[in-house]
């Protein structure tokens, strides 16, 4: 009997280790997330002297591979720029001819190149992301601080950042009496897909 309980116990132990095993190799994978459109929310929020400007715009279609291994993340997030309205026409027709020059540049995006942090098969993460924002048609170092709740193929995740506009040679929107902030503050909460990737291009 004795024997017995002690050749359980071996076999518990190397299943054990097994498991942990497995687990620590999926958590080195490369991963990748692929967002949904319909279920993203880009928001902004620009400071003034007289009131607060909100707005939105539309997520066009974004996909990131993050590799655990080595830090690498690739992949794009590109947002519509012609879809930014804050409920008021002339001010938006403003936004877009004057500010953003959308019909000139009709995107924005944001590049991933580096990532720290754990990406668990379930549960709460925190992502430093480091990349490239292009705006108005030119690039800018951007680092991203994402709280990601991933539920085995489905995640969801949340981001705050400023964009100094004006600092990168946008036209500054205040009139005579109308001062505004010279950063917008940009907030995203998106879902996406999940899924195990061969690996994360250079």
């Amino acid at each position: 009997m004795v024997v017995r309980t002690r050749q359980a116990l071996k076999l518990a132990a190397v299943i054990v280790l097994l498991w942990c095993s497995f687990a620590r190799a999926q958590a080195q994978q490369p991963r990748s997330f692929m967002f949904d459109p319909a279920q993203t929310k880009v928001t902004f929020t620009l400071g003034a002297s007289m009131h607060t400007v909100h707005g939105s715009f539309k997520l066009t279609r974004g996909t990131i591979l993050f590799d655990p291994a080595t830090g690498r993340a690739s992949g794009e997030l590109v947002v519509d720029a012609t879809s930014g309205e804050s409920g008021n026409g002339s001010r938006d027709k403003k936004m877009h001819k004057e500010i953003l020059e959308s019909q000139k540049f009709q995107t924005i995006t944001f590049t991933p190149q580096h990532f720290t942090g754990t990406l668990p098969e379930q549960g709460k993460s925190h992502l430093v992301v480091e990349g490239q924002f292009n705006i108005h048609g030119e690039s800018h170092p951007m680092t991203l601080n994402i709280d990601a709740d991933l539920n085995g193929g489905n995640a969801t995740a949340t981001t705050t950042f400023a964009v100094p506009y004006k600092q990168w040679g946008m036209k500054d929107p205040s009139a005579f009496l109308l001062h505004v902030s010279d950063k917008v503050e940009i907030s995203i909460q998106t879902a996406a897909h999940t899924g195990m990737v061969q690996a994360v291009p250079r």
